[in-house]
Parts: structure tokens; sequence; C-alpha cells
């Protein structure tokens, strides 16, 4: 078993997560002012990305630029793409991640991961959210087998035009009640700056 291979109910059953669904994530978060470079490139890339219309061209020309320019803005984080993710392989909490960002400036090793984020299946959002789960699961105990003090740790599953946020906080597992979209693109980084900087 790895993380593509979970369900809701295995979430429930082998971590005991309880789904919160009625809450929104992000009420207020501080807004981020993204370079002109990087909203350039996503109105450039985007067409392209829509034409090609595969998880991987929208993970390489929408996600991946992103998420760099955010650790770029930001160097006390760190961030990785396609890594193999072993915590447990006996729980199934093992496989290779498509983004986790860190809360720590070494871009050699992983050291603390704060976010983890899974491409949709088939644009198909809910369908990651339990393999965004256990990758959470895995973060959560990662965390917590090397002492680091994050008491959150945060999901996304995304298309690359739609962004879907989840939190775990202990055992409660919080799908948040909206969406957002590429459109606004500083949106979506804002909100990967709080996490990020623990603004939230």
């Amino acid at each position: 078993m790895s993380y593509s291979d979970f369900t809701i109910n295995d979430l429930k059953q082998k971590f005991y997560l309880k789904f919160v669904e009625n809450q929104l994530l992000f009420p207020a978060v501080p807004p981020y002012a993204a370079p002109k470079e990087l909203l350039s490139l996503l109105k450039r890339y985007l067409p392209l990305a829509l034409a090609i219309d595969t998880e991987k061209a929208r993970s390489e020309l929408i996600v991946a630029p992103l998420i760099a320019e955010l650790k770029i803005g930001l160097p006390d984080i760190s961030f990785f793409s396609g890594i193999e993710f072993n915590v447990d392989r006996s729980l199934g909490l093992a496989g290779r991640c498509d983004f986790i960002i860190s809360k720590s400036a070494e871009q050699y090793v992983l050291e603390a991961p704060i976010i983890v984020m899974v491409e949709a299946k088939n644009d198909n959002i809910k369908s990651g959210i339990p393999q965004c789960g256990a990758e959470m699961v895995a973060a959560q105990r990662f965390n917590q087998e090397r002492g680091n003090e994050i008491n959150v740790v945060y999901g996304c599953v995304s298309t690359g035009t739609i962004w879907k946020f989840l939190k775990l906080d202990d055992t409660d597992f919080y799908v948040d009640t909206i969406e957002y979209y590429i459109k606004d693109p500083e949106e979506i980084m804002a909100i990967l700056s709080a996490i990020a900087t623990g603004k939230i």
C-alpha cells in the first residue's frame, strides 16, 4: 500500500481522522504581491498547459513555477518535487510526493514538512483528498519523530487551475469549504505564504 492507495475510510479507520467539512480555513490572510515576472509567466503558460491538458503539463507549467517563486521570496523555506517520502511502510505511509514545502531553509534534505501537495488525477479534486490526507499524516508523524514543533500540517489538491486546501490538526482533518482558482494566483500564494510563515 502507498499514499495513492488510500481511501477516506482508510484515513478514518487506520488513523482515526475526524473529517470537518464546514470550515472556511482562510477567512483572512495577509496579502501577497506576486512578482510581475511570475504573473506574466503564468499568463503565457496557462493556455499551453490547458491545451496540453495533462497532469504533468499543469504541474510543470503552473504549479511548479508558482511554488518555486514562493521559495525564492521566502528563503527560510524549502521546496521538494517528486521525492520519495517513506515514513512507515507498515502503515502504507510510503511513496513519492508530488510537492512538499518544508519549514526549513535546508534544500538538500527534507527537515520539516508543513505543506504537502497532490496533483489531482483526471481533474478530480475529490479523488486526491485521501492521498493528500495520507501524506499529511506521514508529515505529521515525520515531524513528531524529529521533535519538530509543527502542530498543524496543511495539504492541497490541485489541478493547476483549481486548488483545494486541507488541514490536519491532531486527528481533526479539515477540508476547506471553498476552492481557489489560478485566475487569482496572488490569493493562492498568500495562503501558501501565510502557512509557511506561520501567519495564520
